[in-house]
């Protein structure tokens, strides 16, 4: 099995599984749905093709750059009768950072590599009005595992972002994944959420419940600079503090 690292970054973004109607809500990391859907656009997938190698391909999302929820409103026109359409509420995630992963089979991970570095449909982050900032393909690890690619990528957020944390060696990010074929893959008790897709047929589209487990990795930080007490006050020339000192010689 290969593993094929992807990185969604980008100023928005919107991961919608429960949206409906007028609000259109996001989830705050990627559905699977959402990149099955990005992967089916890369290799020219029309609506209604069949999704089943790609559903069937195991999803996982490290968050490394949780970023900030916004609210928008939209209006539209109905495109036949141009009649004003209900004002949609529209929500997404500002400046955030994800790293995300499918695990399949090797041919198949090659093909989807191949696809997102050339893309036949252009690629959004959740949203046509979401693309991405940065390349999208990371690389394919073969004979890997989901876990372990999302525990050893290096940390993606924006620089502004780790220098901010600077006085942290190593952070500390969460991780969402779904079992693997032996069933548990440690973490929290799973949750489930409506994002494995079925059909993408804008007649009928239809998704499944997916199972997920909830971790924490640490990976390092490059900007990390931890402050050592002893250290500052030896480089701003102060004598280093040493309250046992008046006890010497007695």
């Amino acid at each position: 099995m290969s593993v094929l690292a992807l990185q969604l970054a980008g100023p928005l973004q919107s991961w919608g599984a429960t949206a409906r109607f007028a609000r259109r809500t996001t989830e705050n990391a990627p559905t699977k749905s959402g990149v099955i859907g990005l992967l089916a656009a890369a290799q020219g997938l029309e609506r209604d093709a069949d999704l089943s190698d790609l559903a069937a391909l195991r999803f996982g999302v490290r968050v490394d750059q949780q970023g900030t929820r916004i609210r928008d409103f939209q209006t539209a026109h109905h495109a036949e009768t141009d009649d004003a359409m209900p004002i949609s509420e529209r929500y997404y995630l500002s400046d955030a950072v994800f790293v995300a992963a499918v695990q399949g089979e090797g041919g198949l991970i090659a093909e989807l590599y191949d696809a997102v570095r050339a893309p036949r449909f252009l690629p959004y982050l959740g949203r046509r009005s979401c693309p991405p900032s940065r390349p999208v393909e990371l690389g394919v690890h073969a004979d890997a595992d989901l876990e372990d690619v999302l525990r050893d990528e290096p940390w993606r957020a924006a620089a502004w972002h780790q220098r901010r944390r600077r006085q942290e060696a190593t952070v500390e990010l969460q991780v969402i994944t779904e079992p693997g074929r032996g069933g548990d893959s440690g973490g929290s008790p799973g949750d489930t959420l409506r994002d494995q897709p079925l059909s993408f047929d804008p007649r009928h589209r239809r998704y499944a419940l997916r199972t997920l487990r909830r971790a924490t990795v640490r990976v390092a930080n490059p900007h990390g600079r931890p402050v050592h007490t002893h250290t500052a006050d030896q480089r701003h020339g102060a004598p280093a503090h040493d309250p046992t000192s008046v006890l010497e010689g007695a």
